[in-house]
C-alpha cells in the first residue's frame, strides 16, 4: 500500500518527462536550451526562495541538516571516485562524469518530497541551500583540475549560483521569521509554480532515452553510488544515531535522488565530454524511476 502511494505520487511527474520526449522535436535544441536557462536563472530560484522564506524555520534544525547533506556529497565525491580506473584517460573528461556521483536533480526532490509524510517542501528549500553550494564547488574545482580555469573564476561561478543566491536568501528569511509581504510573494509564487512542470518537460526532451544499453563499469559505479550506496548509507545512519523521521525521510530521499539533469552542461561549458556525462545522466534519471520510489517506501514503511 506505501510502495502504491508513493507511485501515485511520483506517476505524474515521470510522464510529464516522458512527454518532454515525446515533443522534443516540436522545439528546437536552442529552445530547450533557453528553457533550461530560464529555469536555472528565474523559475527554480523563485522556488527555492518561496520554500524557505513562507514560514518561519528553526535554526536548529538548519545545523544539522547542513552537516548531514555536506557528509552526504562527500560520500559521493569519495566513493564515486572509485569509477576512475574503469573512466577515460582524461581527467577533464573524468571530471565531467565524475559530479554525477554527488549532484542531485532538484526538481524531482520537490516533488518527491510531496510523498513524506513527515518532510515538507521548507526543508527540502533548506537541503537544497545547504547542498547547493558544496555540489557546486565540488564539480566547479573538479573540472577546473582537468581544464585551465583560475581560482578566482571558479570562485565566481560558485558564489553567483542562482541556486545558491536563492537558497541562502529563502533560509535566511525563514530564520529571522519575517514574512515578506504578499505583494512581493504573490509573482515569485506564480513563477514557483512554472520551475518543476518546465524542469520535467526539459529533462525528457534533452535525455538521451537509449542510454541504458551503454550502461558500462565506469556508469556502473557512479550510477550505483549515486541511486544505492548513498540513500543505503544515510538511512542507516540515521536509524542507528536515532534521527527524528522528517530528518531521516528527508536526508534518505535527498540521497537517492537522481543525478542533476544539467549536469552535461556544465561538463560542455569546461570543454569534458558532454555526450559521456549526458550519457551518465540519463541511466541515472531512468533508473531512479525505479529506485525512488523504492528507498521512499522504505523509509516510509520504517518509521
Amino acid at each position: 500500500m506505501i510502495f502504491a502511494a508513493v507511485l501515485a505520487g511520483l506517476v505524474p511527474s515521470f510522464l510529464l518527462v516522458g512527454l518532454g520526449g515525446l515533443v522534443r522535436r516540436r522545439l528546437s535544441e536552442n529552445a530547450w536550451t533557453g528553457l533550461d536557462r530560464l529555469n536555472f536563472e528565474l523559475l527554480f530560484p523563485a522556488l527555492l526562495f518561496t520554500a524557505a522564506a513562507a514560514r518561519p524555520m528553526d535554526l536548529a534544525r538548519v545545523a544539522v541538516i547542513g552537516p548531514a547533506v555536506w557528509a552526504i556529497l562527500t560520500l559521493g565525491l569519495v566513493a564515486g571516485f572509485a569509477a576512475r580506473r574503469f573512466g577515460p584517460e582524461s581527467f577533464l573528461d573524468f571530471a565531467g562524469a565524475w559530479q554525477t556521483a554527488w549532484r542531485f536533480n532538484t526538481a524531482m526532490g520537490f516533488v518527491a518530497v510531496s510523498t513524506l509524510s513527515h518532510a515538507d517542501a521548507a526543508m527540502m528549500a533548506v537541503v537544497a541551500g545547504m547542498a547547493v553550494p558544496l555540489a557546486n564547488i565540488f564539480a566547479v574545482s573538479a573540472l577546473s583540475r582537468g581544464g585551465n580555469l583560475g581560482l578566482w573564476a571558479t570562485v565566481k561561478r560558485v558564489v553567483l549560483n542562482p541556486f545558491l543566491l536563492a537558497s541562502v536568501a529563502g533560509v535566511m528569511v525563514g530564520i529571522s521569521g519575517w514574512m515578506p509581504p504578499a505583494l512581493l510573494m504573490a509573482p515569485l509564487v506564480l513563477l514557483a509554480q512554472a520551475a518543476i512542470p518546465v524542469a520535467l518537460l526539459s529533462i525528457g526532451a534533452t535525455m538521451d532515452w537509449r542510454a541504458l544499453a551503454r550502461m558500462d563499469a565506469f556508469s556502473g559505479v557512479l550510477v550505483g553510488v549515486k541511486l544505492v550506496l548513498l540513500p543505503a548509507v544515510t538511512f542507516a545512519t540515521c536509524r542507528a544515531v536515532g534521527a527524528d523521521p522528517a530528518l531521516t525521510q528527508i536526508l534518505t530521499m535527498f540521497a537517492a535522488l537522481p543525478t542533476a539533469s544539467a549536469a552535461h552542461v556544465l561538463a560542455a561549458g569546461f570543454g569534458a565530454d558532454r555526450m559521456l556525462t549526458a550519457t551518465v545522466v540519463a541511466q541515472s534519471t531512468l533508473l531512479a524511476a525505479i529506485s525512488l520510489p523504492l528507498w521512499i517506501t522504505a523509509v516510509q514503511s520504517a518509521l
